[in-house]
């Protein structure tokens, strides 16, 4: 069976929906301490987002004939310096913290990761949102 590849506007659309519910999430549960409902659905809500991001920048780069890259830190390496995200460095800290959240490490990282996610990683998928707007009405 054929895979379709998805152009990157449908994936625009998905992540833009993904992100949407993640931001209501994240807003329901900002008054106080999160429960470990709360906690995980922001987790799985910010790992599907940050996945739909990497689709996104991957198929546009696909539509301007670059790649493939290796990971998702290849990738937000070429995004960055194709304008398509502001901020590097915190990209490289999604990729990490995502990395060392994995159940598999022993370290605690779980409420780190979740202030950052509610801190500083929603904006950064915010901006994400309207640059590749921008950028696919070009």
């Amino acid at each position: 069976m054929k895979t379709v590849i998805k152009s990157c506007d449908k994936c625009l659309e998905e992540f833009s929906a993904e992100l949407a519910d993640l931001t209501d999430y994240a807003k329901r549960a900002k008054n106080g301490k999160l429960t470990e409902s709360q906690s995980r659905d922001i987790l799985k809500h910010f790992e599907e987002t940050h996945e739909l991001a990497l689709n996104v920048i991957t198929q546009y780069f696909r539509q301007i004939g670059k790649g493939p890259f290796s990971g998702s830190r290849d990738l937000t390496v070429e995004a960055f310096h194709a304008d398509l995200i502001d901020d590097g460095k915190a990209w490289l800290d999604i990729v990490i913290d995502r990395i060392q959240y994995n159940p598999i490490y022993d370290i605690d990282t779980q409420e780190n990761f979740l202030e950052n996610i509610q801190k500083r990683y929603i904006r950064l998928l915010q901006r994400f949102e309207e640059t590749m707007g921008k950028k696919l009405n070009e």
